[in-house]
């Protein structure tokens, strides 16, 4: 959305400086209205060459601050946005749009006359959402002019948003919905013809489990990152979606790749190609949650869900083991050719599919190749893809749409 709340004011307001933005000023500045980036651009060169270097300096602090306090920075217009950052040292920009830092040419600060004050401009599609870093030095840091945050696996970045894009409502708890339930964490021994060691789950149950007969099943992997709050928000978004009653009731199984012992992640050996943790999903887990909880079991009420290389391994469950997973979640794939090549190369199988990419960074070369696949064989795919990278941003923001994809109440 285009930002429509600056306006003039005569006076100030007085704010207080807290410990979060230490940088607040006590006043708050005069607001600017700027139309477009060629405006907001000219107002900082004509800023930068004042000739007193105290009024230089007070008119530049001023408009810093009023846009840093009404979250305009980064300031964007349309398809375009001017990244800015206050300090001595100059910094560049590395995230989502360039790889997180492969990328580095072209990504620089200019420094705004003989300030400390730095910007860099860049254009992306106007609905893009994307996740960065500002560079200094050897520290990578948060930006501290923009209060936007999304959290990663390895914690929290800043934000980007561009005009046109939609935060994703139901990432967040509607309010009158009743919540589900997130179990402790359980435990199962592998046995040794598959994994051979134990692996953390938890089961979410739907608030009227209860009252409802059997229900559709679907497995997570990553099943730690799905279930948390700030990251892929699913208990979340099954409570709200589940609760409006626009899915009907589901059992999440949230599978943990950590060892249990010393929190080794086991994700790259697992959920490459991996048989054996394949056939442990299906022939083991898949029979203990059986057991124990109110499931359907065709394999057209049960799914798997992953992300990138958890991704992969849905595809290669769905493509092995399709009697037991006959729905398959993919979040931004990470693909071999091999995955691509069974698929091409097989009969088309008795599965569904939803499969997503971003476009900015992300799998998108193999995702749409997959999808091409799938399409001319004929499978029910739902495919999408957003100007995103590859991050928990892009996929909390399109879970909802696996889920209805697979157990609308409105097919």
């Amino acid at each position: 959305m285009i930002l429509q709340y600056f306006i003039l004011m005569l006076g100030s307001i007085s704010v207080s400086c807290s410990k979060d933005n230490p940088e607040l000023p006590l006043e708050k500045a005069v607001y600017r209205n700027f139309q477009s980036i060629a405006a907001f651009e000219k107002t900082w060169d004509s800023l930068s060459v004042i000739a007193d270097s105290v009024v230089r300096k007070n008119q530049m602090g001023e408009l810093w601050d009023s846009l840093k306090i009404n979250n305009q920075l980064p300031f964007a217009i349309h398809d375009t946005v001017v990244f800015m950052y206050k300090g001595k040292s100059e910094p560049y920009w590395a995230g989502d749009f360039n790889g997180w830092g492969s990328e580095t040419t072209g990504w620089k600060g200019k420094r705004i006359g003989n300030s400390d004050f730095w910007w860099l401009k860049k254009q992306f599609p106007p609905d893009a959402r994307l996740d960065y870093k500002v560079v200094v030095g050897n520290s990578w840091i948060l930006d501290p002019s923009n209060p936007q945050i999304q959290y990663s696996g390895w914690g929290p970045n800043s934000q980007l948003t561009m005009p046109e894009w939609i935060f994703p409502a139901e990432t967040e708890l509607h309010q009158g919905v009743i919540s589900g339930s997130l179990s402790e964490i359980q435990q199962i021994q592998s046995n040794s013809t598959n994994l051979g060691y134990k692996v953390n789950y938890r089961v979410y149950l739907p608030y009227n489990y209860a009252s409802t007969d059997r229900m559709p099943v679907i497995y997570v992997t990553d099943g730690h990152e799905y279930a948390d709050a700030k990251l892929g928000a699913m208990t979340i978004i099954l409570d709200n979606l589940i609760y409006e009653g626009i899915i009907g009731p589901v059992i999440a199984v949230f599978v943990d790749p950590r060892n249990p012992a010393n929190g080794e992640n086991r994700r790259m050996d697992e959920y490459r190609a991996n048989i054996r943790f394949v056939n442990f999903l299906a022939d083991e887990l898949v029979n203990k949650i059986d057991e124990n909880y109110k499931t359907l079991q065709s394999s057209h009420e049960r799914a798997i869900l992953g992300t990138s290389l958890g991704g992969w391994n849905a595809a290669y469950t769905g493509f092995h083991r399709s009697e037991k997973f006959g729905l398959i979640g993919i979040h931004s794939p990470a693909f071999d050719d091999a995955i691509l090549n069974s698929f091409e190369n097989s009969e088309k199988l008795d599965l569904k599919l939803f499969m997503s990419t971003g476009t900015i960074y992300d799998t998108q070369l193999k995702a749409t190749a997959m999808r091409d696949i799938l399409q001319a064989k004929g499978y029910d795919l739902n495919y999408i893809e957003v100007n995103q990278g590859h991050s928990w941003g892009n996929w909390r923001g399109l879970t909802d749409a696996a889920l209805i994809w697979f157990f609308s109440r409105n097919p």
